[in-house]
């Protein structure tokens, strides 16, 4: 039905595009207070989807208006947007000029994450952050995992020595509580999720937006800490950006193996048609990586990685208020840890490999109404083909296959009415996953006849997990602005069905009604009061953890749902303060927020004893009481000078559970009680440029079942600890006739923050890691492109 509709809209706004009417409004964009005119600024006009951007000059020109009066939108990042009222009839062409104020701090972006429709950050009811394409450069940040820890609440971890399996962790709750959308789409799948951090380049993203807590009221399942939303590149003018960075790992590190190299490429450009109805994005990256041995075991702390990555965004306006857009992106990675790389992986001592085969692609259809009501119909796909390897001992019993769908479609419409504005939506979304290990010749049990080996016996498939799920959503929003008191009332009504193909009877179904309420109210112009409430829900299916076995030479950790699980609800509640202000020339935005969540029915973990062949099943089930998450985020921004910015944030929290749990301990284990980070950045009025970041991590509480203990199967607690991870880039800008070659050299973790305890030998826990993701990391590179960051 809804892709009818979909067919039935297109085909009417291919039958209404606007004829020629030589109605042109041409101009410039530049700087208040300045003569510099704004390259690459982006004009649009309000209430429709035409737009374009100013060239190198800073000049634009939209042509074949229809005739009438339009409201000029003018938006350059690190300026305040400007809206401006013409009124232009057929065959006249009048001339429009922007002069923008800095916006040092990006107080006035639009982001979409929040109410679901484009909001200015500062008016949004909602707080939201954004981590922009500058602090991925800062940072050096190949890969969407390297820039996660740049916002308050956010902290990336590593869980697994041999094969780099990482989670991101949002007000102290693990992975699988906060949800990933691209583009506003969930679908990023469970098994994306055991290493799609690190498979997503930091090239093909514009910005990521987070929203913490509250999410389910808008997204859905698995939204309970927030929503990370990765909002991908838009063509919005011709530009074009090539670069290429050779780093080495390891560097002055006493005990370790060789330094590791650490090579990308990466190149982004963009089409856009002289009547800027129809552009095109293309976007590319490959990585070469290393595998890295901290402490000369003869087995890795960094995996080996190969990736290649290729992606385009296309968009055509049919005509004044209609616009398709359709993205696709493919990945392939190669990773591998353990130790012999030149070995197949059944001839090493440890391996965990895995070959990515991945393909997204979506297509959304959006048309504007009356003057500013909007409505979008779109549809997503996600594909990805796994062969894995996770096995010790020289075993050929492990290797395995791993096939998982996963797809969205729905439909929005945003009436505005008004002070108020309406949203409403529906949207279905379902997975198939398909788990297995594969069949292997048993050399132990030949078939033997009169003393002879007869034949070799070969052992059938085993299938692990084979689950489907699928879920509809209705929601709806309502919004209310009264002068200095803003109020945002909605919620999201799901079914879903989880359907176990593999045992029989233990399908689970379950209906979740998830409101949120928002409150603001603007204390001064300068400062914003929100207080919120959510309710949010994940249900009992196969999570990313589930998909990875943690390998050793005496240990095998699997993970799986017990056939009692059911969904896990939650109680969150937020407050903040958000304070925006210029004195004199410095420019200051602080914000203190407090958040507060309550689990129901958490899920937490027991573990078995292992078995005759050393296997320990984690298995996931409901604890018999609830839990709690609670804390402080702080962030502070601030602009001494236009040329000078300094990003910082810091998140005290404790998490605990109402009865203890693993080694009969109450508090939520690998999560440290405070948190933070620092990104500097100066930029000179010559060439030169230098920026300076810094991650701290503070103590938490770590199992650990290495051999160094006791013993092994009971395992025991360990405090961590505490890390500071200091970075510095220096970069250098030369130019050219249209366009800047950068170069530029820096240092990630300066001194070497790195874990020194380590596990080591082939029966180490590869599971006890919890430091830095990489150690010392020095790296040079270039850039060349008519529109750098």
């Amino acid at each position: 039905m809804i892709l009818t509709l979909m067919l039935l809209s297109v085909t009417h706004a291919m039958n209404s595009q606007e004829k020629q009417t030589d109605a042109n409004i041409v101009g410039h964009v530049i700087c208040l207070n300045c003569t510099e005119h704004l390259s690459f600024a982006t004009i649009t006009v309000e209430g429709t989807t035409i737009g374009t951007s100013t060239d190198e000059t800073g000049h634009y020109q939209l042509i074949n208006l229809p005739p009438g009066t339009h409201l000029i939108r003018a938006d350059y990042m690190g300026h305040k947007p400007m809206i401006k009222e013409i009124t232009i009839r057929r065959g006249e062409t009048r001339e429009l000029n922007f002069e923008l104020e800095r916006d040092v701090l990006g107080l006035e972006e639009v982001i979409v994450t929040g109410t679901r429709s484009k909001t200015n950050r500062k008016e949004s009811p909602v707080i939201v952050n954004t981590i922009t394409s500058r602090i991925f450069a800062a940072y050096q940040a190949v890969a969407l995992s390297d820039g996660l820890n740049f916002s308050p609440g956010l902290r990336m971890e590593n869980n697994c020595q041999n094969c780099g399996f990482s989670q991101v962790r949002m007000n102290g709750m693990e992975g699988p509580y906060s949800q990933i959308l691209i583009n506003s789409r969930p679908v990023f799948s469970c098994l994306s999720g055991v290493y799609g951090l690190e498979l997503i380049p930091s090239n093909m993203i514009e910005r990521v937006e987070i929203i913490r807590g509250g999410g389910s009221a808008l997204y859905g399942s698995n939204a309970i800490a927030g929503t990370i939303n990765l909002i991908l590149k838009d063509p919005i003018n011709n530009a074009y950006e090539i670069g290429a960075t050779g780093g080495v790992m390891g560097l002055g590190m006493s005990h370790s193996g060789d330094p590791a190299k650490d090579h990308s490429l990466q190149f982004n450009t963009s089409l856009v048609s002289s009547d800027s109805k129809t552009g095109m994005a293309l976007y590319g990256f490959s990585r070469s990586r290393d595998p890295f041995d901290a402490n000369s075991d003869d087995f890795s702390e960094i995996s080996r990685l190969k990736n290649i990555t290729i992606g385009s965004r296309v968009f055509h306006r049919f005509g004044l208020r209609s616009k398709i857009t359709v993205d696709f992106f493919h990945i392939m990675e190669d990773r591998r840890g353990g130790d012999r790389f030149d070995y197949p992986l059944h001839e090493s001592n440890i391996a965990e490999s895995v070959q990515h085969d991945l393909n997204t692609a979506a297509v959304t259809y959006e048309r504007y109404f009356r003057e500013n009501d909007h409505f979008s119909i779109y549809a997503s796909g996600h594909s990805m083909n796994r062969d894995s390897y996770y096995g010790a001992g020289q075993s050929l019993r492990d290797y395995g296959n791993t096939r998982d769908f996963s797809f969205t479609f729905g439909a929005q419409y945003k009436a505005v009415l008004g002070r108020s504005g309406f949203t409403a939506g529906i949207e279905n979304s379902g997975t198939w996953l398909k788990d297995q290990k594969l069949g292997y010749p048993d050399l132990d049990n030949p078939l033997v006849e009169n003393d002879s080996v007869v034949e070799i016996l070969h052992t059938d498939n085993v299938l692990v997990a084979d689950q489907s799920t699928r879920a509809t959503g209705i929601f709806a929003q309502y919004e209310l602005n009264l002068n200095k008191f803003q109020v945002s009332a909605g919620a999201r009504f799901d079914r879903y069905h989880v359907r176990d193909n593999e045992n029989a009877g233990s399908d689970n179904s379950g209906n979740v009604l998830s409101p949120r309420i928002t409150l603001k109210y603007d204390i001064q112009y300068y400062l914003q009061a929100r207080l919120s409430y959510s309710r949010g829900y994940r249900a009992p299916q196969i999570f990313d953890e589930d998909l990875h076995i943690e390998t050793s030479g005496s240990r095998k950790v699997i993970h799986r749902n017990s056939p009692d699980l059911t969904q896990e609800t939650s109680h969150s509640f937020m407050a903040s303060m958000d304070l925006n202000r210029q004195f004199g020339g410095l420019y200051l935005n602080f914000l203190v927020e407090g958040f507060y969540t309550h689990l129901n029915n958490p899920f937490s973990n027991h573990y078995s004893q292992p078995d005759e062949e050393g296997r320990v099943i984690y298995t996931r089930d409901n604890a018999e009481k609830g839990a709690s998450v609670r804390g402080l985020n702080f962030e502070l921004n601030m602009a001494p000078a236009e040329e000078l910015t300094l990003k910082t944030g810091f998140t005290v929290q404790s998490s605990f559970y109402e009865e203890a749990q693993e080694f009969n301990e109450k508090r939520f284990l690998r999560t440290p009680g405070d948190y933070g980070y620092m990104a500097l950045d100066w930029q000179t009025t010559g060439s030169f440029g230098l920026s300076s970041t810094a991650n701290y991590t503070g103590k938490m509480l770590v199992p650990y079942f290495g051999t160094d203990q006791p013993d092994p199967n009971q395992g025991e607690l360990r405090v961590s600890q505490r890390f500071l991870e200091m970075g510095l880039k220096l970069r250098y800008d030369i130019r050219l006739n249209g366009a800047t070659l950068r170069l530029f050299t820096g240092m990630r973790n300066i001194f070497n923050a790195y874990q020194r305890d380590i596990d080591a030998g082939i029966d180490r826990d590869p599971g006890y890691v919890y430091g830095p993701l990489n150690p010392r990391t020095v790296y040079v590179g270039l850039k060349i492109g008519n529109q750098l960051n």
